[in-house]
């Protein structure tokens, strides 16, 4: 066993916060902690150390928000708000305009029939969000996801991607199951005009089989349904969002890559989450459904017959120095990923003549990347003219004059929508793997990127919100499910 560092975590059971060991063994890393009160926990953090080391190596810290929400208290994770201990700014908000869902999935977090209480911010409510995450400081929240519950539920949602848009939101996505843009074209028009840039469609896989296990009954025609539907509606921006359960789905990411690639005018990534574990689950039940991101990656090369290697994906903080350089020319701040370099791996895969080439067949990444911080620390010390000369000088590391024409815009356009250009040549594909109780890290939830905004007026990390605040903050906000039923005269065994 070799230990890699020493970190803070919190019980799976009584959500106490605890010592936390992350080590190497056999290759894999593990996490480790102990509670006096409930025992001995260990679990599988990165299945591949190797990754792990390379993607320590592409880490950047941020420096948080001027204007914190809460004060340094209780300690982490407990003054989530955001608390002066955050290291990041808000790169993608995310706000729950209700936990009733028209499906129970048997691996949701946020619903109202598991819950027992509907919880449904009011429309002033959801627009004192709103306003709270564009003042943040130094670098307001341009990118929004509207969520759930199934967030198609409330009519409301048109108006909510209207004011969204109206308070300077540039990237407004809606995170849905699919099933009412199914039933309507009409509907996905009326996203689009209401200026919804992306859906963010849940996408299982590509069988029956896998939807009956994930979700509880067969989607699948439903999910075809509702990207061809998109498509009419001139919607051309889908994300495939795939819960990746071991055993379950594991052995499609081939085809859904393939699926992707063929529905290249419409899809614009594929977003795969490990499966997060919650509830009380033994030991040998986890290591039977523990999937990570390495695990993703090396499945993406067998299953594409090595057109992408694992050495195709990057961490997210890699694009950081990019983000910095632009910054630095255009004297202003832009959204820095400065997540955990362990909390998601991604690459670009450009489609020609229906196959897939990652970028790194036409980049030098790295090299890439050295000279963004050059740039910056040139425009930074006020030698912008150097800068500018060594921007251009970057291009020698792109070899594909497509893709240095499209780059080149974004680095000195530095605006939405050549980064949307560039976005529309390619599709990402990447891995998010959202923490649960067993394996939180206290270390990754301070550098989180995604943050809900809640009615209360604070932010909070992603992974602290489904861990830890969730039930919480609902049960205070919400309405006994049997009282809301009665009220809305809907039937009590009626899906919400």
């Amino acid at each position: 066993m070799n230990t890699i560092k020493n970190t803070k975590s919190i019980c799976p059971e009584c959500l106490k916060v605890l010592d936390a060991t992350i080590f190497e063994d056999g290759g894999k890393v593990y996490i480790k902690k102990d509670c006096p009160d409930h025992g001995f926990f260990q679990e599988l953090y990165w299945s591949d150390y190797d990754q792990y080391v390379r993607a320590e190596k592409l880490r950047y810290d941020g420096d948080g928000l001027n204007n914190p929400r809460t004060k340094t208290d209780k300690g982490c994770p407990y003054d989530c708000g955001i608390c002066p201990e955050h290291k990041s700014h808000t790169s993608l908000a995310i706000i729950d305009i209700t936990n009733r869902c028209n499906l129970t999935c048997p691996v949701c977090f946020a619903n109202a029939s598991a819950a027992g209480y509907v919880y449904e911010p009011t429309n002033e409510q959801v627009t004192g969000m709103l306003e709270n995450l564009r003042a943040n400081d130094p670098v307001p929240a341009t990118a929004l996801q509207f969520s759930g519950g199934e967030p198609t539920i409330r009519n409301e949602l048109i108006d909510f991607v209207r004011k969204a848009k109206e308070l300077g939101f540039r990237h407004v996505e809606v995170n849905t199951n699919g099933l009412r843009l199914a039933q309507s074209v009409d509907y996905c028009k009326e996203l689009k005009e209401a200026g919804v840039s992306t859906v963010y469609l849940q996408f299982d896989g590509l069988t029956p089989e896998v939807y009956k296990f994930i979700r509880g009954v067969n989607l699948l025609d439903i999910k075809m349904k509702a990207i061809e539907n998109c498509r009419k509606a001139g919607l051309h921006s889908i994300v495939l969002v795939v819960t990746l359960v071991k055993g379950v789905n594991d052995s499609q990411l081939g085809d859904i890559i393939d699926f992707a690639v063929k529905n290249f005018d419409i899809v614009r990534c594929i977003n795969v989450q490990p499966v997060s574990l919650c509830g009380r689950l033994p030991q040998k039940e986890r290591d039977r459904m523990r999937i990570t991101i390495p695990d993703f990656m090396r499945l993406s090369e067998e299953q594409t017959n090595g057109k992408i290697k694992v050495s195709d994906f990057y961490p997210v903080p890699t694009v950081v120095p990019v983000s910095k350089a632009v910054g630095a020319l255009q004297d202003k701040r832009y959204v820095e990923f400065t997540a955990h370099p362990h909390c998601g791996m991604a690459t670009y895969l450009f489609v020609e003549d229906g196959d897939i080439i990652p970028i790194t067949r036409y980049a030098n990444v790295d090299k890439f990347v050295a000279t963004m911080k050059k740039v910056n620390e040139n425009a930074s010390e006020g030698s912008k003219k150097k800068a500018k000369l060594r921007l251009l000088g970057a291009a020698r590391h792109v070899k594909f004059s497509f893709l240095r024409k499209y780059l080149l815009r974004v680095l000195t356009e530095g605006t939405y929508n050549s980064l949307g250009d560039l976005q529309r040549k390619t599709i990402l594909l990447s891995s998010m793997h959202f923490m649960d109780p067993y394996n939180f890290d206290l270390e990754r939830v301070q550098r989180c990127v995604i943050h809900y905004a809640v009615p209360d007026g604070r932010i909070i990390p992603f992974c602290a919100m489904n861990s830890i605040h969730r039930p919480e903050i609902e049960k205070k906000l919400g309405v006994p499910l049997k009282d809301w039923k009665n009220k809305h005269k809907v039937e009590i065994t009626q899906p919400l």
